[in-house]
């Protein structure tokens, strides 16, 4: 099989969840998450949330995790080690673009086990989402991370992401913003 066919083989099979990504550090690999994995996931997924000086609350994690599967609202890959250990989790929403006309994707998490960072896991993951988003056709993706987060933007930047300058990103808490809309 050519290497262009290997190539389209790989992508289609990594919308299904097929596709295995092998890791640098040994480790088993990348693959599409279900359901099934959120048991898995709920740790990664609360420590990632601690990162971000967010109490944790595995039961709410969990709780927003089956909902996110329930309701195909996102898409999440998850990085297993040899022994099948769950090490970290990269998770896309699907969103569009008026002015693109298009599907995009926001990559809104990002978490490796702090013992496997340096490895190459966030890398695998980030190459399997940019795979799953080229796959459905997505004309962009974003993230997000903090500004103090140097080692997740140096990654990002050495694997081709580009720090967006032309936009301004605001945030509103609804709650709040129906109070300052009816006072002014």
């Amino acid at each position: 099989m050519a290497a262009r066919e290997r190539s389209r083989f790989r992508l289609r099979a990594a919308v299904g969840g097929a596709v295995i990504r092998p890791m640098n550090d040994g480790s088993t690999g990348v693959r599409r998450a279900t359901i099934e994995d959120v048991g898995a996931l709920v740790p990664l997924f609360d420590a990632y949330r601690q990162f971000y000086e967010q109490p944790s609350n595995p039961e709410s994690c969990r709780g927003f995790l089956v909902e996110r599967f329930r309701q195909n609202e996102s898409t999440v890959f998850i990085a297993e080690d040899a022994s099948r250990s769950a090490i970290g989790f990269v998770q896309l929403f699907p969103t569009f673009s008026s002015v693109s006309l298009a599907r995009t994707f926001v990559l809104n998490d990002l978490f490796v086990v702090p013992e496997r960072r340096r490895g190459g896991t966030a890398r695998a993951l980030l190459s399997s989402a940019v795979d799953f988003c080229r796959s459905a056709g997505a004309a962009r993706i974003s993230l997000s991370t903090a500004t103090t987060n140097a080692p997740a933007q140096a990654l990002y930047e050495r694997s081709g992401w580009v720090r967006q300058t032309a936009y301004f990103v605001y945030t509103l808490t609804p709650a709040r913003a129906e109070k300052d809309c009816t006072s002014s």
